[in-house]
């Protein structure tokens, strides 16, 4: 006698089993492409296209995925990432200290000097990645819907593959620049947040983005690097506070969230690994394997899209 029941819970545990095995790899696809510069959105995008994937969440999954990023990011730089933050709580307090030395100053006819709040590296750093959110934050408020439902149509990944593919091949061929935060200008930090706010776009990576731009604006290599992986933070946080504001009416089950935990752990290991290789790859002038890579799989995906419709 046929067991329905029993054929009822081993498909069950099958479409399970198989809904946790896309969680880890795109967890993977995410620690990978969100770091090595390949875009982790525009290969996360082709999954979802190419393999039918759906979240109930929508860009929920994609977020949640750039948190195990995040952890990455802290585990690579927690020593630089430790400093900016106390010096950020320090640059407060200098500030309204010399709000109350002004307001001395003006009412009770003091002439107590001020204190220098960019006094150090570190300070520098802190602005310069404040100075880079404000555009990045301002494109990506305005161009979520597009960003979206570009995400949506096999040929925008497509291209701007292509891009990033013509971007990284331009990188190793950037002269060698020398400017380490004390040099570094707020216009070239703007500049930087302008074009990680365009990298929203799926298949335009992030990280290979911004780290030309940061060359092309005269960068040391390594400090291209660390600038471009620590100023993702906010832009990530920001990121993630919107979409958790849309979630009221969304219904996310237990086994959702055993999935989306896997994923989480997924793109965090495999991002560390990534980071510290990204640290070698620029140093060492290796972007064109990577430049290859994006124009052959931007161009499959256009191709693709036409042999579709």
């Amino acid at each position: 006698m046929v067991d329905y029941k029993r054929i009822s819970l081993d498909i069950y545990e099958w479409e399970a089993d198989m809904s946790l095995l896309k969680a880890i790899i795109m967890g993977v696809i995410q620690g990978l492409t969100e770091f090595l510069p390949v875009s982790s959105s525009g290969h996360l995008a082709l999954f979802k296209i190419l393999f039918d994937v759906e979240t109930d969440t929508g860009m929920l999954f994609d977020v949640l995925l750039h948190v195990g990023t995040l952890i990455a990011i802290f585990a690579a730089f927690y020593k630089d990432i430790f400093r900016m933050i106390k010096e950020g709580f320090a640059i407060i307090g200098d500030f309204f200290r010399n709000v109350g030395i002004f307001a001395g100053n003006l009412f009770q006819g003091k002439d107590e000097p001020y204190h220098l709040i960019v006094s150090n590296s570190y300070r520098k750093f802190v602005m310069l990645v404040i100075v880079s959110t404000i555009p990045t934050g301002i494109i990506g408020f305005v161009g979520a819907n597009v960003v979206e439902a570009a995400a949506g149509i096999l040929i925008v990944p497509g291209c701007c593959l292509v891009l990033t593919s013509v971007l990284l091949f331009l990188s190793d061929r950037i002269a060698d620049g020398a400017k380490t935060p004390k040099t570094i200008t707020y216009s070239n930090a703007f500049f930087i947040g302008i074009c990680q706010g365009f990298a929203t776009l799926p298949g335009l990576s992030r990280s290979g983005t911004t780290i030309t731009a940061c060359l092309l604006s005269k960068f040391k290599r390594s400090f291209a690097v660390r600038y471009s992986f620590i100023m993702s933070i906010p832009a990530v946080l920001g990121a993630l506070v919107l979409e958790l504001t849309d979630l009221s009416g969304v219904q996310v089950t237990p086994a959702e969230i055993g999935y989306y935990a896997a994923g989480v752990v997924c793109s965090a290991v495999v991002g560390y690994i990534a980071i510290k290789t990204m640290l070698v790859v620029v140093k060492k002038k290796k972007f064109t394997f990577f430049a290859v890579y994006c124009l052959a799989v931007g161009l499959i995906s256009i191709v693709g899209y036409f042999y579709a419709a």
